[in-house]
């Protein structure tokens, strides 16, 4: 039998998730796009903005765009109870933006092997998910942040 050393073990790097609940399901945002995590607050709305928009927050003297991730996903219409909150994310051009999500549960590691890409079916259907996270018997849709902004949102 051989020598192991510790050369030969290489651990997969694991990245950090939030896990959120919307529409009773668990969905994983990736904890480098988030800037703050706050509760939900007066929403100030916009006037011809997309229906997905609930309008601005005022964050420490920014105006930052808050967007519901239920209606952007043509689920039900938002349920704010005190578990909601606004995540907020950042842009890569570095600005704000604050999606609301219903719960925020846990912090979770999972490396790559524990995400297995979503199939063409889903994928299609669905481009705001990233993959499926395993998390025990629990799966986690792991969103595709810049899918959900979109170029035009992120301007």
């Amino acid at each position: 039998m051989s020598d192991i050393t510790m050369y030969d073990v290489v651990e997969k790097e694991k990245k950090q998730y939030i896990v959120v609940k919307i529409g009773g399901e668990h969905y994983g945002i990736d904890i480098s796009y988030i800037d703050n995590i706050v509760r939900l607050s007066k929403i100030t709305r916009v006037p011809k903005a997309p229906s997905y928009y609930r309008g601005v927050i005022n964050l420490r003297g920014e105006v930052v765009p808050v967007m519901s991730l239920r209606r952007r996903m043509d689920l039900d219409d938002d349920e704010f109870t005190d578990a909601s909150r606004i995540i907020i994310l950042k842009l890569d051009g570095g600005g704000l933006m604050g999606v609301i999500v219903d719960e925020v549960k846990e912090v979770l590691s999972l490396s790559e092997d524990d995400i297995e890409a979503p199939s063409s079916t889903l994928k299609s259907k669905n481009s705001f998910i990233n993959g499926v996270g395993k998390n025990g018997d629990e799966l986690i849709s792991i969103f595709e942040i810049s899918s959900i902004i979109g170029e035009n949102e992120a301007s």
